[in-house]
């Protein structure tokens, strides 16, 4: 899978991004840089179909980039649909969220 990289400006949330939860070993690295501002922000993930519009995905927090202040990263290593980036609070904040998820 190639990297995927998402770019959050301000107080708001990142689409999901899919990732292939039937892969085996999981191998799921995710990196996060705060670009520019204060941040407070959350790396999330989902065990829902984000594709079932029927469905309101449930979000938990990944506990190592949960509430960061600073640039994190940190690893997934059991199944999971998708991620996505939170950004809760801070003054101009941008961050950046870069995942990348290894080949069988």
């Amino acid at each position: 899978m190639r990297p995927k990289k998402v770019t959050v400006t301000g107080v708001a949330t990142s689409n999901w991004l899919p990732v292939d939860y039937k892969q085996d070993p999981m191998n799921l690295g995710v990196g996060c840089v705060l670009v520019s501002g204060t941040a407070t922000y959350s790396v999330e993930y989902t065990f829902d179909d984000v594709f079932d519009t029927t469905v309101t995905p449930v979000a938990f927090a990944l506990s190592t980039i949960s509430a960061a202040t600073t640039s994190k990263d940190g690893v997934v290593n059991t199944p999971v649909r998708a991620i996505r980036l939170n950004v809760t609070g801070g003054t101009s904040p941008v961050v950046s969220m870069t995942m990348i998820q290894g080949l069988r």
